[in-house]
């Protein structure tokens, strides 16, 4: 079978799948319970330093259903760890003692001064872990102390912090990266200036999922209050893997290695983020959603896709669609796609009659048989191959897109005669 270790930053994994810093890295009985299923690694969830303590709220998280599939997306304004300090450190000591096979990253916060990070690195080190995570992206809670995203926000801040802690330990710093950003290409420039070893994204983008119209509160409610929160799920998959990409062709961290996180439920999700150059993948909804044991399908349906392909290592794949993405202006557009109906599939719905008649270019035209049996067509020469008929289909290959032999030469936008900046 194919060879799932993973090496990422120096941190290695009996496999690439890792549970990221959340509620299910919140404590030793947790991590041993996902490592005893066959979890490559984790994050621990966020420490802080030693003080006051965190305090939570309830509830803490809302859900986005859809079509009666639950838990698309899940929003929280949950905090880091509630849990003492020195009751962390233990623990995480007790579990890589334990399992010193398996990757254990700890992620930090901390204010944004340089004795802060010292002192908690320091302690941490002392743990045996592999490597710390730097949470600069927690929308919520944390971040109206100037942790968090307030920090995440601003390269200027990112790269000084991760300077410090460079500068204070000999462990691997990955750099987590907030979404609620304009262009995620500054702080991933700023994280490998200040000299990351690595960096995590996406971490959860700042959200209100829902509206409770009985009680007028957002979700989830605090007393007849609501506040932002953080999302994740399937939901922010597009989002994370356009971000991730950003990076990994960006010139300035080109070869910088990624953990990959957000909406990874699957073998296939967490092959895609690798086929753009991450190196590990963060699981967190998932796991909330399903339990520990998705864990066997993740691995069993990788190594299979892998023998298949004939991949024998992660690296044989890593990065493979990097160079596929491109700028829109790169585009051929002499490139042409036209829809193609298998009647033999059909099931006589008219849904792509109906979304192209209504919404689209009035390219699929409705007739019946000598029968009186509806059938659909193509009209070659209205379609301007969108796709929405194919996408809107129930059944599998019913509809597809036929690339066209135009006769005609790649032609981007820059070339395009009437591009007005030619």
């Amino acid at each position: 079978m194919a060879d799932l270790n993973c090496n990422i930053a120096g941190v290695q994994s009996p496999n690439p799948f890792w549970l990221a810093s959340a509620p299910p890295t919140d404590k030793q009985y947790n991590v041993e319970r996902a490592f005893e299923a066959g979890w490559g690694g984790v994050v621990w969830k966020t420490l802080g330093e030693a003080g006051p303590p965190i305090v939570n709220v309830c509830s803490r998280y809302g859900s986005v259903d859809y079509n009666g599939q639950r838990m698309i997306g899940l929003n929280n304004i949950e905090l880091i760890t509630d849990r003492p300090l020195e009751v962390n450190l233990e623990e995480i000591t007790a579990v890589k003692k334990a399992w010193p096979d398996r990757a254990m990253v700890v992620s930090l916060m901390v204010p944004c001064n340089e004795q802060a990070w010292r002192d908690i690195l320091k302690q941490v080190e002392q743990t045996g872990c592999d490597g710390v995570e730097l949470n600069f992206g927690c929308p919520h809670g944390m971040s109206e102390r100037g942790m968090g995203s307030a920090v995440g926000q601003v390269p200027e801040y990112i790269e000084e912090v991760t300077g410090w802690c460079k500068q204070n330990t000999a462990l691997p710093v990955f750099v987590k990266l907030t979404p609620n950003i304009t262009d995620i290409r500054y702080p991933a420039r700023a994280a490998h200036r200040g000299g990351a070893d690595a960096v995590s994204l996406i971490n959860t983008i700042n959200s209100i999922v829902s509206i409770d119209l009985d009680t007028f509160s957002p979700e989830p409610s605090v007393a007849g209050k609501g506040a932002h929160g953080g999302y994740c799920g399937p939901a922010v998959k597009p989002i994370a893997l356009s971000m991730v990409s950003e990076i990994a062709r960006d010139p300035e961290t080109r070869g910088l290695p990624i953990s990959g996180i957000g909406g990874i439920g699957t073998w296939r999700d967490a092959a895609e983020y690798i086929a753009l150059g991450c190196g590990s993948v963060q699981v967190c909804t998932a796991a909330m959603r399903f339990g520990f044991r998705i864990i066997d399908d993740m691995v069993d349906g990788l190594n299979n896709w892998m023998d298949e392909k004939g991949f024998q290592s992660l690296a044989d794949f890593r990065g493979r669609a990097i160079g596929n993405v491109t700028d829109w202006h790169e585009l051929d557009l002499n490139y042409k796609t036209l829809a193609l109906i298998h009647q033999d599939l059909c099931i006589e719905c008219g849904l792509c009659h109906i979304v192209c008649e209504d919404a689209a270019h009035q390219a699929i035209a409705q007739d019946k048989d000598a029968d009186g049996k509806r059938t659909y067509r193509v009209i070659d020469e209205e379609c301007v191959g969108c796709n929405l008929c194919s996408l809107v289909c129930p059944v599998p290959g019913c509809i597809t897109m036929e690339a066209q032999d135009t006769g005609l030469p790649y032609l981007n936008w820059g070339d395009h005669p009437n591009n007005p900046l030619r």
